[in-house]
C-alpha cells in the first residue's frame, strides 16, 4: 500500500470515531448553551440558578435516549452496533434515530476524500479537522438554527494560524478575507432588516463566513457565496414546494456555507481562478 492509501484508510477508521464523537457534540452542545443562557438569565433576574446534573460532552455517558440505560463499549461501536441491533436500543428495543449512523458514515467517506486529496501531511491533518467541524456546524444548524461561538470561532482563528505560513491562502489574503467575510454578511443582513423589518440570517452565519475567508482568503468569498446561494434556494423551494414548508419558517443558511466551504478546500482554487481572475 502506498502513504497515500494507508493515510486514507486510516483517516476513514477515524473519522468513523469521531463521527460517533461528532453525534454527541451535535446534541449536547445546544442545549449546553441553553443551560448557560439559562443561568446567565437567572443571574440578571437576581435569582439563584437552578441546581442541575453535571451536563457536558463527557458527562453523562452515552446511554439510550429512551430508556436511560448506559450503553455498553459493544453497543457504542460506530455503524456496527446500529446495524448489529437493527436500529433499535438491545436493553429496551425503542428505535434509535438513523441520524447517528449517518454523521458517522458521512464523517468516514469525506475524511476518506480529504485524505486522499492532500495526502499526509499538515494540510491533509488541518483538512480532516475543518471537515469535522463543518459537519457539527452542518447539523447543529439543521436542528436549531445555532451555529456556536463555541466552533466557528476556534475555526477562525486555526485559519489564520495556518496562514501564517500560507497553507491555504497566503496570510494577507486570509485577514481581508475574514474581515470582508464577515462584513459582507453583516451589511446584507442590515439592509435587509432595514427594509423588510425582518432578520434574513443570524450573527452565526457572518462569523462562519469569516471563518471560511480566513481559510481560504479573500478570492474565495465570492465563489462560496455564490455556491451556497444556489444550493440554498435550491433546497428551500424544494421545501417549500414537496414538504409545504411555510415561508415564515426559518431555513438555516449554515449547511449551505458549510458545503460551499468544503467544494472550496476540494476545488477552491480552481473556483477562485475563474471566477476572479486576479
Amino acid at each position: 500500500m502506498t502513504p497515500d492509501l494507508v493515510f486514507a484508510v486510516c483517516a476513514g477508521a477515524f473519522g468513523l470515531a469521531i463521527g460517533s464523537f461528532l453525534n454527541v457534540v451535535i446534541y449536547r452542545l445546544p442545549k449546553m448553551m441553553e443551560a448557560e443562557w439559562q443561568s446567565q438569565c437567572a443571574e440578571l433576574a437576581g435569582r439563584a440558578p437552578e441546581p442541575a446534573p453535571r451536563f457536558n460532552l463527557l458527562v453523562p455517558g452515552s446511554h439510550c435516549p429512551s430508556c436511560k440505560t448506559p450503553l455498553r463499549v459493544r453497543d457504542n461501536v460506530p455503524l456496527i452496533s446500529y446495524v448489529l441491533a437493527g436500529g433499535k436500543c438491545t436493553h429496551c428495543g425503542a428505535v434509535i434515530s438513523v441520524r447517528y449512523p449517518i454523521v458517522e458514515a458521512l464523517t468516514a467517506v469525506l475524511s476518506v476524500w480529504v485524505a486522499w486529496h492532500f495526502g499526509f501531511g499538515v494540510p491533509g491533518l488541518a483538512a480532516l479537522a475543518f471537515t469535522f467541524v463543518l459537519i457539527a456546524l452542518t447539523f447543529i444548524d439543521a436542528d436549531t438554527t445555532l451555529l456556536p461561538d463555541g466552533l466557528t470561532l476556534p475555526l477562525l482563528w486555526a485559519g489564520l494560524l495556518l496562514n501564517v505560513g500560507g497553507t491555504f491562502a497566503p496570510l494577507a489574503e486570509a485577514v481581508i478575507g475574514a474581515v470582508a467575510g464577515y462584513l459582507i454578511l453583516w451589511s446584507i443582513y442590515w439592509l435587509f432588516k432595514l427594509a423588510t423589518g425582518k432578520e434574513g440570517m443570524g450573527y452565526g452565519d457572518f462569523k462562519l463566513l469569516a471563518a471560511l475567508g480566513a481559510w481560504f482568503g479573500w478570492k474565495m468569498l465570492l465563489p462560496i457565496l455564490l455556491l451556497s446561494s444556489v444550493v440554498g434556494a435550491t433546497v428551500g423551494i424544494v421545501l417549500l414546494v414537496l414538504a409545504r414548508r411555510g415561508r415564515d419558517i426559518p431555513i438555516p443558511f449554515g449547511p449551505y456555507l458549510a458545503a460551499a466551504g468544503f467544494i472550496a478546500l476540494l476545488w477552491g482554487q480552481d473556483l477562485a481562478g475563474r471566477l476572479v481572475p486576479f
